[in-house]
C-alpha cells in the first residue's frame, strides 16, 4: 500500500483550499499512491490559529465535497479531507473519506477538544473503521491523539493497519521550528507519534499543516516507533510512503484488557 500525507500552507480562501487539494492529489496520485490524506480542518482551516478562516457554512460544505469528490475520481485515488462538519447540533472539527470513485464513505469527527476549540466547536460522540480496498485504517484528530490515546487503540484493536492522524500544531506567525525528528528540545509531538505506533503495533501517519515555524513534522511512523519518513520542517509538500500492511499486526493493541480494570472494593 503506498500512502501520502498532503502537507499545504493555509488557505486563504475554500477555492484556494480546494486548488491545492485537486494538485495534491494529483501529485500523490502520479507517484503511486492510493490514499492520501490531509491535515486538520484545512478545509476551511482551524479557526483560531494565526491566520484567516473563510466563512463556512452547509452550503460550502456540500460544495467542497463534490469538488473534493471530483478530483478524488478524476486522479483515482481516496482521500481523507480534513474539513469542518456543519452539524445541526454545531460545527465540528471532522475529516472525510471519499474513495477512488469519489465516493463520500463518511466521516470522523474530532470527539476530544482541545479546550481552546470550546467556543467554536463541538465534539463528536462516535468512532468508526475505514476500509479501501481490504485495507483497514482509523483517524484520530490532532488533541485526540496526542493526549487520548486510547482514540488510536480503539481503531488499532479493530484491525487498523494505519491511523492518520491530521492535526495542526504550531505557528504561522511567530517561533523556531525544529532542526531534527525527534530532538529532545522540541515538544512531545513527535514523541507522541512514537509512542501511538509502537504501543499499538500500527503505522501511525501525521499529517501537519506547512507553517512557518511547525512544532511537528508531516511524518509516518512505522510499528516499531521508527520515523519511516518526514518531510521538511515548513515546506508544502506531499510525502508518499510505501508500507507492507503485514508489518501492522495490531498484537499491543489487541492484547489491552478493560476487564482487567475494575477497580477493587475498599479494604
Amino acid at each position: 500500500m503506498i500512502l501520502a500525507l498532503a502537507s499545504p500552507r493555509p488557505a486563504s480562501t475554500v477555492d484556494e483550499a480546494l486548488e491545492k487539494v485537486e494538485r495534491m492529489l494529483g501529485e500523490a496520485a502520479a507517484r503511486g499512491a492510493r490514499i492520501a490524506c490531509f491535515p486538520e480542518a484545512y478545509v476551511p482551516g482551524l479557526r483560531e490559529q494565526g491566520f484567516d478562516v473563510a466563512p463556512f457554512d452547509g452550503r460550502e460544505q456540500e460544495r467542497a465535497l463534490r469538488s473534493a469528490a471530483a478530483s478524488a475520481r478524476a486522479h483515482g485515488i481516496a482521500v481523507v479531507l480534513g474539513m469542518e462538519n456543519v452539524a445541526p447540533e454545531g460545527r465540528q472539527i471532522a475529516s472525510f473519506v471519499i474513495d477512488a470513485r469519489g465516493e463520500v464513505l463518511g466521516c470522523q469527527t474530532k470527539n476530544q477538544l482541545d479546550p481552546t476549540e470550546d467556543r467554536h466547536y463541538v465534539p463528536g460522540d462516535t468512532r468508526r473503521i475505514f476500509e479501501i480496498d481490504g485495507f483497514k485504517f482509523g483517524i484520530a484528530i490532532c488533541h485526540e491523539g496526542w493526549r487520548y490515546p486510547e482514540t488510536v487503540r480503539w481503531a488499532a484493536a479493530r484491525g487498523a493497519k494505519v491511523v492518520f492522524h491530521p492535526q495542526l500544531t504550531g505557528s504561522d506567525r511567530k517561533g523556531t521550528p525544529p532542526t531534527r525528528w525527534g530532538d529532545p528540545d522540541s515538544p512531545y509531538y513527535e514523541k507522541a507519534m512514537t509512542m501511538r505506533s509502537i504501543e499499538n503495533t500500527v503505522f501511525f501517519a501525521s499529517v501537519n499543516y506547512a507553517l512557518r515555524s511547525p512544532e511537528s513534522a508531516t511524518a509516518l511512523i512505522d510499528p516499531s516507533g521508527e520515523c519511516r519518513a518526514h518531510l521538511p520542517y515548513g515546506e508544502e509538500g506531499v510525502l508518499v510512503c510505501e508500507i507492507d500492511p503485514a508489518e501492522a499486526t495490531g498484537l499491543l493493541a489487541r492484547r489491552y484488557a478493560p476487564a482487567r480494570h475494575r477497580e477493587a472494593d475498599s479494604a
